[in-house]
C-alpha cells in the first residue's frame, strides 16, 4: 500500500529549492559585480575589446603566409586613426643613431664618430621606413648563409674591393657568400678547423662567441654549425652593408665599434671573443679595448687575434708596415695580456690565442703591479653610455684556486635549463632557483601557445628573433632550435638585470633603451616579441616612437608578438591601425578572464612606390 505524501515535508523541500536559487543568484550577481569593478576586469574588457575591434579567438583571418604582392587596405576602426606616411625613398637603410651624416659631426678620435648619436626629439622620423623595390623575403637557413637577394641590400662595393678574399660575390640577382675573409681566403670552416685544435669548440663548452670587427659576419655563420652563437658587430659602413650582409644572411649582427664607450654586454659574457685583422688598436690607450674584452670575457674563456701584428717577422714587407712598427704593436699587447694574466695557448702563422685565467688566485702578482689599477666591482655592467676605462676588472671571489670565479658552467645544450650560477649564488636580487624554474615553465607554455597562434614559428620563416624585454631569456629558451636565434634585449629601465643570466644559458642578448632606435638596419628582425614592454615604458617616452622603431627593424610581413596588460595593448592596436599592420587580440591561455591579453601583428608587403606617397 502506498504511503501519502507528508505535506510538511514538500513544504520544507520547496523553501530548501528556493533558498539554493537566491543563493546562486546572489553570488554571480557578485561575481559580476567583482569583474565590473575593475578588480577582475572581466566585463570592463570585455566592452574595451569589442568596442576597439579586437578577436579573441583563436587567429583564423590573420595571414602569416609570405605573399610579396598586395597594396595597402582599408583599416576598418570607428574612429579617426592616425595614419603614418612612407619616409622618402632615400631612408630606405636608415640607421637613426649611426646616421652617416650626423656621424660627420662629430670627433674621429677613437671612432668617436662611429658611436651611437641620436637624433634629437625635433629631429626624429614620425613615418615608415620603405623597403627597397622588389624586396624579398631572404631565403630559409641555411641557404641564407650562403646566397642573399641582390634586390634586399643592393651595393656591390664589397663584391670588388673584397674579390681576393672571397667575402661576397655578385651572381645575377643574388650575391654569394663564399664563407671567405681578409684572414681566410680560403674559407672560415678551414680557419675554425685551426682554432679548434687549441679551443674546445665541438664539445659545447664554447658556446657564446663576439666577434669584433665582424665584415660580413662569416666566421660567426660557420660557427653556427658547431653549435657556437656568435655576437658579430662592425661599425656602419667602414665597408658598405657589412653588418646589414649579416643580418640578410641570418647571422647575428649589431652596428657597433670599440671607440671610448664600454660595449653593450654584461661581464663574464662570453666564451671567446675574435679579432681576424679587425683593424683595432689594441695596444692603443693602456691597453683599454683589451680590458673591455677581459670584462666581457668569461674566466677561462678565450681570446683570439690573427693578423697584424702577429708574426711581424715574416709578414711586415706584405703588409707594407715598418717592422719596428709591428714589433711594438705586438709587445704592447703582449704586455697587456700579461697585466690581465692572460695566458698564451697558441702562435702559428698569423693567429694567436690566450686563455683567460679561472681565477683571481695565480695572478696575486699583479695587484703590486703600478699599472694595474682595479675597477670597481658593482660598475662591471653598468655600460650604457658609459666612459670605457683602463682599469681592469676583478673576478669574483674564490674559496680555493681551482673554483671558476663565479661558477662554473655545463656544456651547452645542458647549461639551457641549468640553474645559472648567478642565480644559485643569489646575486640576482628577488630571483631564487625556484622562481627561475617557474619562469622556464611559464615560457614553455606561452610558446606552445603562440605556435598554434602562428604556425610558422618553428618552420624555418622566421630566422632573425627579437625579444624587446628578454627577463630570464624563458622565450629564447623555449624557442630553442637549429633554424633560428633571438637577440634578447635587456631594456636599461628593466627592475633587474639579468642579462648576465641569459649569457650563462648559452644565449646572447644586449643592454638597450627602447626610447631610442636600436643599433641595427632596417628589416633585420623576422619575428619580434614584446613582453610588458609598453607597461614598462609608459609615462618614459612616446609609445608611437617605439612601435615606428620595430616597424623599421622589422621585415615586410613579418609578424609581431604583444603580451601585455589588456588597456596597454588597446592603445598599441590603435597606433597601429595606421601603421600598414594587421592585428588580432587572443585571450591569455589560461582564459578570457585574464587581464593579460596577446596582441598578434603581421607587417603588410610593401616598398619604395608602391602605389605610396612618400612623406615630405
Amino acid at each position: 500500500m502506498a504511503l501519502k505524501p507528508n505535506s510538511a515535508d514538500g513544504r520544507t523541500r520547496s523553501w530548501v529549492q528556493i533558498f539554493i536559487v537566491f543563493g546562486l543568484c546572489c553570488f554571480f550577481y557578485i561575481l559580476g559585480a567583482w569583474q565590473r569593478s575593475g578588480f577582475g576586469k572581466g566585463d570592463s574588457i570585455a566592452l574595451e575589446i569589442t568596442k576597439h575591434g579586437a578577436d579573441c579567438n583563436i587567429i583564423p583571418s590573420l595571414n602569416f603566409e609570405t605573399h610579396h604582392a598586395g597594396e595597402v587596405g582599408n583599416v576598418g576602426e570607428s574612429e579617426k586613426i592616425k595614419s603614418f606616411q612612407p619616409c622618402p625613398p632615400r631612408y630606405v637603410d636608415y640607421t637613426p643613431c649611426q646616421d652617416q651624416k650626423r656621424a660627420m659631426t662629430f670627433p674621429r678620435d677613437n671612432m668617436i664618430y662611429r658611436e651611437r648619436h641620436c637624433p634629437r626629439e625635433e629631429e626624429k622620423l614620425h613615418c615608415l621606413v620603405p623597403a627597397p623595390k622588389g624586396y624579398v623575403t631572404p631565403f630559409p637557413w641555411p641557404k641564407s648563409r650562403d646566397y642573399v637577394p641582390y634586390a634586399n641590400a643592393p651595393y656591390k662595393a664589397l663584391t670588388v674591393e673584397k674579390a681576393i678574399q672571397n667575402w661576397i660575390q655578385y651572381e645575377g640577382n643574388v650575391f654569394r657568400f663564399p664563407g671567405g675573409g681578409t684572414q681566410f681566403p680560403q674559407g672560415a670552416d678551414k680557419y675554425i678547423d685551426q682554432l679548434a685544435a687549441v679551443i674546445p669548440i665541438t664539445n659545447g663548452t664554447v658556446r657564446t662567441a663576439l666577434d669584433t670587427g665582424c665584415g660580413v659576419a662569416s666566421w660567426g655563420a660557420y660557427l653556427w654549425s658547431r653549435n657556437v652563437l656568435t655576437m658579430s658587430f662592425a661599425p656602419r659602413d667602414s665597408h658598405e652593408a657589412q653588418v646589414q650582409f649579416a643580418l640578410e644572411r641570418g647571422v647575428p649582427a649589431v652596428i657597433g665599434v670599440l671607440g671610448t664607450i664600454k660595449m653593450p654586454y654584461p661581464s663574464r659574457a662570453f666564451d671567446m671573443a675574435h679579432c681576424s685583422r679587425c683593424l683595432i688598436p689594441w695596444g692603443a690607450n693602456d691597453g683599454m679595448y683589451l680590458k673591455e674584452v677581459d670584462r666581457v670575457l668569461r674566466p677561462g674563456g678565450y681570446w683570439v687575434l690573427s693578423g697584424p701584428p702577429i708574426n711581424w717577422r715574416n709578414n711586415y714587407k706584405a703588409w707594407q708596415r715598418p717592422k719596428e712598427e709591428l714589433e711594438e704593436e705586438q709587445q704592447k699587447i703582449e704586455d697587456v695580456a700579461k697585466l690581465l694574466c692572460w695566458e698564451k695557448k697558441h702562435e702559428k702563422g698569423e693567429i694567436a690565442i690566450w686563455q683567460k685565467r679561472v681565477n683571481d688566485e695565480s695572478c696575486r702578482g699583479r695587484e703590486d703591479d703600478s699599472q694595474a689599477k682595479f675597477c670597481k666591482a658593482e660598475e662591471a655592467n653598468d655600460v650604457w653610455y658609459k666612459k670605457m676605462d683602463v682599469c681592469v676588472t676583478p673576478y669574483p671571489d674564490v674559496s680555493s684556486s681551482s673554483e671558476v670565479a663565479g661558477g662554473e658552467l655545463k656544456p651547452f645544450p645542458e647549461r639551457l635549463f641549468a640553474v645559472p650560477p648567478r642565480i644559485a649564488s643569489g646575486s640576482v636580487p628577488g630571483v631564487s632557483v625556484e622562481t627561475y624554474e617557474e619562469d622556464n615553465n611559464i615560457w614553455k607554455k606561452h610558446v606552445n601557445a603562440y605556435k598554434k597562434i602562428n604556425r610558422l614559428i618553428d618552420s624555418g620563416r622566421y630566422r632573425n628573433i627579437l625579444d624587446m624585454n628578454a627577463g630570464l631569456g624563458g622565450f629564447a629558451a623555449a624557442l630553442n632550435s637549429p633554424k633560428l636565434w633571438v637577440m634578447n634585449v635587456m631594456p636599461t629601465i628593466a627592475e633587474k638585470d639579468t642579462l648576465g643570466v641569459i649569457y650563462e644559458r648559452g644565449l646572447i642578448g644586449i643592454y638597450h633603451d627602447w626610447c631610442e632606435a636600436f643599433s641595427t638596419y632596417p628589416r633585420t628582425y623576422d619575428l619580434i616579441h614584446a613582453h610588458g614592454l609598453f607597461s614598462l615604458y609608459k609615462d618614459k617616452c612616446n609609445l608611437e616612437d617605439i612601435l615606428l622603431e620595430m616597424d623599421r627593424i622589422l621585415r615586410p610581413e613579418g609578424a609581431v608578438i604583444f603580451r601585455d596588460e589588456v588597456d596597454v595593448l588597446i592603445k598599441v592596436k590603435k597606433i597601429t591601425a595606421g601603421m600598414r599592420w594587421d592585428t588580432k587580440m587572443v585571450d591569455h591561455e589560461d582564459g578570457p578572464l585574464v587581464p593579460e591579453k596577446v596582441l598578434v601583428a603581421v607587417k603588410q608587403y610593401w616598398t619604395v612606390g608602391g602605389n605610396t606617397t612618400s612623406a615630405q
